[in-house]
C-alpha cells in the first residue's frame, strides 16, 4: 500500500511541476480522503498547499502538514526512503508556514517561523535539497527585512 501512495503522490508532484495545478490539486485531495498514515497526510497537505489560488487555504494547509510531522516516527520515515530523519522536514515546513504569514501581512509570525526554520537547519544535508531550502529561508529572511 506504501508503494502505491507513494507512487501516486509521485504522480501528482509530476503534474503540478508540469504545471497542471488544478489536475494535481484534484489528486492530492483524493490522495488526502484515501489514506490516514500521518507521513502520507504531510506529504499530501505540504504539496497540496502549493497548488492553493488563496493564501490562507494554502496556510492552512502548510500548517496541517507541520502539525502532522510531529506525528511521523524517523523509522517511519526511513521505511519509505526520506532522505533523513523527520526533523529534516522542519526547515522547509517552516519556510512554508513563514512565506505564507508574510504574504498575509503577518510579519511576527513570519519571522518566528523563520527563526525556527533556520532552528532547524542543521538536518538538511548538503545536497540539491538543502541548498534550495537554504535559499529560500535566506530569501524569506531577505523579504521580511524590507517589510
Amino acid at each position: 500500500m506504501t508503494e502505491e501512495v507513494m507512487a501516486r503522490i509521485v504522480a501528482a508532484i509530476e503534474l503540478s511541476v508540469s504545471g497542471a495545478r488544478e489536475a494535481a490539486r484534484e489528486r492530492f485531495t483524493e490522495l488526502w480522503a484515501e489514506t490516514m498514515d500521518p507521513l502520507h497526510r504531510c506529504m499530501i497537505a505540504h504539496h497540496l498547499a502549493d497548488q492553493q489560488d488563496d493564501v490562507h487555504e494554502e496556510l492552512r494547509w502548510d500548517l496541517v502538514a507541520l502539525e502532522l510531522a510531529s506525528s511521523i516516527t524517523d523509522e517511519r520515515a526511513t521505511e519509505v526512503g526520506a532522505i533523513g530523519p523527520v526533523r529534516s522536514f522542519y526547515p522547509s515546513l517552516h519556510l512554508n508556514v513563514g512565506d505564507a504569514y508574510r504574504r498575509l501581512g503577518e510579519l511576527s509570525l513570519a519571522r518566528h517561523h523563520l527563526d525556527l526554520g533556520f532552528a532547524a537547519v542543521g538536518t538538511l544535508n548538503d545536497d540539491e535539497y538543502g541548498r534550495l531550502v537554504k535559499t529560500g529561508l535566506a530569501r524569506l529572511a531577505h523579504e521580511l527585512e524590507s517589510a
